[in-house]
Formats: structure tokens, sequence, C-alpha cells
């Protein structure tokens, strides 16, 4: 298995370094080669990609895309998934994977106003408070 670092999948996504590119693509095809992401990884990408100027939804589509990779190995796959579909619903892709990785919480304390109504929007738990 070969971990990947953000830049990596970056390169593949964002298509702004040829050589890099070249290099990613050859990585990724390589015969019987898994790849391991960790949320770290996953969450540095959304913020790069938003700093690259990909829109909100095109972020979340890029994650749900590499999710759905087969050779990819994902660090706490089912919390990425619920912030995928949290995101979709419109919460902030960190917000979403930070309240999606607390699932075994009682309860999410936050003074983000704007996080309490969207994750009462997007039906996303643990619940999250507002303090």
């Amino acid at each position: 298995m070969i971990a990947l670092d953000t830049n990596v999948l970056a390169r593949i996504l964002l298509e702004d370094d040829a050589d890099q590119v070249r290099r990613a693509r050859r990585l990724l095809a390589e015969e019987g080669a898994t790849f391991w992401v960790p949320v770290t990884v996953v969450l540095e990408l959304t913020w790069v990609l938003r700093t690259s100027g990909l829109a909100r939804d095109a972020v979340i589509g890029a994650v749900r895309g590499l999710l759905a990779l087969p050779r990819m190995r994902f660090q706490s796959p089912d919390a990425l998934a619920a912030a995928v579909r949290w995101g979709e619903a419109g919460m902030d892709f960190a917000d979403a994977l930070h309240l999606a990785l607390s699932a075994k919480a009682e309860r999410f304390a936050t003074f983000d106003e704007g996080l309490v109504k969207q994750a009462r929007k997007a039906g996303a738990l643990p619940v999250v408070e507002a303090q």
C-alpha cells in the first residue's frame, strides 16, 4: 500500500503542473498498487482546492469521486462519506468532517451559529449546540 500526500491528489485534480501531473498519474497507474489516504489529507485537499478557486460544490464532488475509486483506501471512510453528504446539503466540508468524526459524542459544542443551522438542516449527528 502506498500512502498519498495532499499534493499528489491536488496535482491530479487541478492539473496545474504538467510534470507533477504526469508523475502522479504514473504513480496511480502502478499495477496492483493500492493507496492509503489519511483523513487529514482529504481535509487539506479540500482547502487546497478551495484556495485554488474551485467552487464548494466542485470540491465536494471531487471528494465524492475520490471515495469511489476502487484502489483507494481511506481512513474513516464512513465519516468522509457523511461529511460529503452534509457538504452537499450546504455544510462547510471541514465542519462536516469534524462533526462526522465526532459520531460517538453525545453532542457537538460550538460558537458557530451557522454550523448549528446547517447541521439541523442536514440532519447531522451528533446534535450540534451553540454555546
